[in-house]
């Protein structure tokens, strides 16, 4: 059994607060959800574990030091005065680079200004130069 502080419990309350949306990467458990599968924190207990209601409808935690988690980051874009909300920026940039392969001209300037935007790190990504 691993011995957590209460230093490291509140640290990952300030990193995964309620409502935090995160992605599993690996967990050793016979009943946990695929890897890829996502789900949101509604709390970390007293051992350091994130209290995660995953997407998939289990409700497994996510035992500190042994299973792995990837936060989400939410990205906005705008493009032909579009917007939309992306749950990850993973999500937008694979959108976007496969749109920007498949076109040319303006159209592609437009996916690519906002692509190098996502990989920049922006959080709002528009298609304007």
């Amino acid at each position: 059994m691993i011995t957590v502080s209460k230093g490291i419990v509140e640290e990952l309350k300030q990193e995964y607060p309620k409502g935090t949306r995160v992605e599993l990467v690996s967990m050793d458990d016979q009943q946990a959800p695929p890897p890829g599968t996502r789900g949101t924190v509604v709390g970390v207990d007293d051992m350091g574990s994130l209290l995660v209601h995953w997407d998939s409808g289990s409700s497994l935690n996510v035992l500190y030091l042994i299973d792995t988690v990837r936060k989400l980051r939410p990205v906005r874009t705008i493009c032909y005065k579009e917007e939309q909300l992306w749950e990850d920026a993973k999500d937008a940039k694979s959108y976007f680079f496969q749109a920007m392969c498949g076109s040319d001209g303006s159209e592609r300037e437009r996916y690519t200004n906002v692509y190098t935007k996502l990989m920049a790190g922006q959080e709002v990504c528009s298609d304007e130069r």
